[in-house]
């Protein structure tokens, strides 16, 4: 039953139609929050995907779309939509780690910083902002080894996004030092699930098995990874939207539980019943060979722990492809 009361608060959401967002607010509306969503719809990936991840949102009374470019907005235009919510949720970012190198950087510079600097220069004039939140990344910690990464090991990112994505948090934490921003900074470890973005591993792989074509793997697929689903992520936002301990934190958001590449490929490749067609190819930069995130900062503050299994959150996204290769959307 969505709660009355909660209709009056507005949370407003950039990047809304990406894998993310809109899982974010999703849920958010069901729990009986508005929502404003911020979009751009850039042609990193197919803006379809985008609008099909709307398509159920975009119906509901309290849901407000607005098609904006952050890094190009005026102030004041961002100071108007800004004035009308209680919560932001930071999610808008230029995302990948390989397409970051080269001429592609200004994106990442464009999307990653100046829209995260202009967002929080609107949000630090609002008087009333609950809770800013930035959607940071694992990609911050760069190669850390086979170890478990906490929130107090130093940020060493070895690639452009990631450097973008801790540049992000710092222009963060200066206007929290300065304006008294609200502040929760989460850092997502590889979020899969229904709705990722084609440019990613699973989303790859699930479609490669189901069409019968071959797998690249870049490196011998020994690399692991802290993959997160992508409800159990939502979940921690809105846990660290409503928790006022929260503030002034960095938290990582993960499973705490790494997976080989290759053995996650098997799994796929159980439920989907085929048998993969793996051609390997040489590691690419900025790739990172291990994340295992330590979560029991979010187990303490926002009383979080994920719930999916592994194979269970695998399942849905599989079945996920599937409805857009029959919508022949992909």
């Amino acid at each position: 039953m969505v709660d009355s009361t909660l209709l009056r608060l507005k949370v407003l959401i950039t990047g809304c139609a990406g894998f993310i967002g809109s899982t974010i607010a999703g849920k958010l509306i069901e729990r009986g929050y508005r929502v404003i969503g911020i979009d751009c719809f850039t042609n990193y990936y197919s803006p379809k995907l985008k609008y099909f991840n709307l398509s159920r949102l975009s119906k509901n009374l309290n849901f407000q779309l607005i098609k904006l470019d952050i890094s190009k907005a005026s102030f004041d235009h961002l100071l108007n939509i800004v004035k009308c919510v209680n919560y932001v949720i930071h999610e808008a970012a230029q995302p990948g780690v390989r397409e970051s190198w080269g001429r592609n950087f200004q994106k990442y510079v464009r999307h990653n910083i100046i829209a995260t600097q202009k967002i929080i220069e609107a949000v630090s004039k609002v008087r009333g902002i609950k809770r800013f939140i930035f959607a940071s990344s694992s990609s911050v910690y760069g190669n850390i080894g086979k170890c478990m990464i906490g929130e107090d090991i130093k940020p060493k990112p070895v690639s452009p996004y990631g450097i973008t994505k801790l540049a992000g948090e710092a222009l963060c934490q200066a206007y929290r030092e300065n304006y008294d921003l609200p502040l929760v900074i989460l850092r997502y470890f590889t979020v899969y699930g229904p709705r990722q973005r084609p440019d990613m591993a699973f989303h790859k792989f699930i479609k490669a098995m189901l069409k019968n074509e071959t797998i690249k793997i870049y490196g011998d697929g020994s690399q692991a990874r802290d993959f997160t689903y992508v409800d159990d992520v939502a979940e921690a936002t809105i846990k660290a939207l409503e928790c006022n301990e929260a503030i002034g934190e960095i938290i990582n958001i993960g499973s705490g539980s790494p997976i080989q590449l290759l053995d996650a490929i098997k799994i796929i490749a159980n439920i989907i019943g085929t048998e993969p067609k793996i051609v390997f190819h040489k590691e690419q930069k900025g790739d990172v060979k291990f994340t295992y995130a330590d979560i029991s900062k979010a187990e303490k503050i926002l009383n979080w722990r994920p719930s999916t299994k592994f194979r269970d959150g695998l399942e849905n996204q599989i079945s996920w492809i599937k409805q857009l290769i029959h919508l022949n959307i992909i």
